[in-house]
This record gives C-alpha cells, structure tokens and sequence, in this order.
C-alpha cells in the first residue's frame, strides 16, 4: 500500500512529522508512506484561484493524494482548534476530485488536542466517505524534539504499534 502522511504543523521541527517520519520507517517493504509538510508554503485558499490549473503547490499535493492508496493526517491543535495551514490545504482539496473516496485516518502526536480531534472528525467526514474515525493512532510525544520522538519511537513497541496501525489502515484501504 501506497500512504501520504500529511502533516498538519507548519513547524520545522515538528512533532508530528516527526512521528510520520517514524511512520515512515517502519513501514519497510510491506507499506510506502510518503510524509508531506508543506502545508505552510500552500497559497491561502481562495475560490478565484481555483482554475483548471491550480497554483503549482496545490497541484502538487492534489497528485500526491491522487496517487496514494491513502492519506494518513496528523496535526497539533492550534488555540483548541485546526491549525490555519491545515484548514487552509483541506479548504484547496473541497471541490477537488481527488480526494472523493479516499481513505483517511488519523494520527496524533500528543495526550492532549481533543476538541481540535473532534473538529477535524467532522470536517473530515464531511471531506471524504471513506474517513474512518475508528482506525486512530495516538502516541504521547508532546514536548519531545524531532530527533527524541525518533530515539522514542525507535522502542519495539512503538514499532509494533505503527505497524499494526499501518496494516490496519492497508485492510482498510482494500475494502470497498
């Protein structure tokens, strides 16, 4: 199975990309997942740019989505909600065709972020047919540095975990 993992943050060194990087490393021969964390360089949403060719950045991640099996979402939450760099790409990918159909999932970096977890439920609901808000992966990384979420997740039981989560989310990905 082909996985963009998008991360939410604009952050250079984010947590959660951080943990889809780790995503990313044990998926071995079994998984591709791809880790997207550009959201910060996608123009602000506007519906007069939405021209049969879209601004090169939103086409891009528009392939990128086209091309995956499915697309693994994580984020922090930003004053108890979405950040504005993630709403602003799913606000690019609304009218979109690419991303009818496609099963989503979540991931999340930290204990905390409920009420913006259950924003994005919804929006993503409302996004896509196929989110599935039952399939969620949640690891306690919040305050740790990119290279301590690594050395963290690095433990056989995170290992495990992510991998379980990324064969859960290929089972999935093959139903109808």
């Amino acid at each position: 199975m082909k996985f963009l993992a998008i991360s939410g943050s604009a952050r250079r060194a984010s947590t959660n990309t951080a943990m889809l990087c780790a995503l990313q490393s044990v998926a071995g021969s079994t998984h591709t997942v791809s880790v997207y964390d550009r959201v910060g360089e996608l123009p602000v949403f506007s519906p007069d740019l939405e021209l049969p060719e879209p601004p090169p950045e939103v086409a891009a991640l528009a392939r990128a989505i086209a091309d995956a099996d499915g697309v693994i979402l994580a984020s922090p939450e930003y004053i108890r909600s979405i950040p504005g760099g993630l709403k602003n790409a799913i606000d690019w990918l609304v009218s979109r065709n690419e991303v009818i159909g496609k099963p989503i999932v979540l991931a999340h970096a930290s204990h905390r972020g409920d009420d913006m977890l259950q924003q994005l439920r919804a929006v993503l609901a409302t996004l896509s047919d196929r989110f599935n808000e039952e399939l969620f992966l949640r690891l306690h990384l919040m305050k740790l540095s990119p290279d301590e979420v690594g050395e963290h997740l690095s433990e056989p039981r995170h290992q495990d975990e992510m991998r379980r989560f990324l064969d859960a989310f290929a089972s999935y990905c093959k139903t109808a």
